[in-house]
């Protein structure tokens, strides 16, 4: 949604997507509007795309230079205005308490701008993932990953070798082939598979060098190739395998076999 009042240029989205310890996502291209001080109930994860952000937090002067991840905690109290003269172009998550407890709180406040190209990918990533209605999966591992690696530097710690679970990466692909066309959350998987969820996406692509996101896709493109030669239409494949939608069949389906449905389907 854009608009235009006093020379302010605005332009905002925001929606609630399906994804567990995800309040909100809002992304917002502002020229010369400031925010004055407020607090946030939940935790704020931001990147900026375009330009840079200048704020206080705590009494202290911070920025967002292009490379930063920042992360400004809940209950403190903040401003932002432009630091660049064509104003900046954010991204933001809104995550509750289940992401990072109020403990973290004090770290957050000592550094809120987190220098770490890693975690600013990662974040870029799940923005694009919580976009894409049908790609819940995807979103809840990106989301484990991210929050997996804010911890780490809130919380440091001797870093440890990843350790393989070779049988809790099985148990995970046959719930996964169970509910190929059902689908599976991470939420569901960690409740039947008592496991963290990072711990639990990290030990399956470590099994099978395949998502588990990635996996699901993967397995509902085989039946989607089947069902398309069979002489089924496009979008009647797609609400057959578990497809949100015909668009969301031809994304995945386009990325793997290299042609859309209606093309393969034709092409007998």
């Amino acid at each position: 949604m854009a608009s235009q009042r006093d020379g302010v240029r605005r332009n905002v989205t925001a929606w609630r997507p399906p994804i567990p310890g995800v309040l909100e996502v809002f992304h917002a291209r502002f020229t010369e509007y400031a925010y004055p001080m407020h607090v946030h109930e939940a935790w704020t994860l931001l990147i900026v795309d375009d330009g840079a952000v200048r704020y206080d937090l705590a009494r202290h002067e911070h920025g967002t230079p292009h490379d930063t991840v920042s992360l400004l905690p809940p209950h403190v109290a903040h401003n932002g205005s432009p630091a660049t003269p064509d104003g900046f172009r954010k991204r933001v998550l809104y995550l509750d308490f289940s992401q990072l407890g109020e403990d973290l709180i004090g770290p957050a406040v000592d550094g809120p701008d987190l220098r770490d190209p890693v975690l600013r990918q990662r974040v870029a990533q799940l923005h694009t993932a919580l976009a894409r209605p049908g790609d819940e999966l995807e979103a809840a591992s990106r989301l484990a990953f991210v929050g997996e690696r804010l911890r780490a530097h809130l919380r440091p710690r001797a870093v440890r070798p990843a350790r393989r679970d070779p049988v809790l990466a099985r148990q995970l692909r046959e719930l996964l082939d169970e509910r190929v066309v059902q689908g599976l959350t991470l939420a569901e998987a960690t409740g039947l598979l008592p496991a963290h969820p990072a711990h639990l996406v990290r030990a399956f692509s470590s099994a099978y060098g395949i998502a588990p996101h990635q996996y699901l896709m993967s397995r509902r493109v085989e039946r989607a190739r089947r069902l398309l030669l069979a002489g089924r239409a496009p979008a009647d494949v797609a609400t057959a395998t578990g497809f949100y939608d015909q668009a969301h069949l031809t994304r995945h389906f386009k990325r793997l076999v290299g042609v859309t449905p209606g093309r393969y389907r034709t092409s007998t």
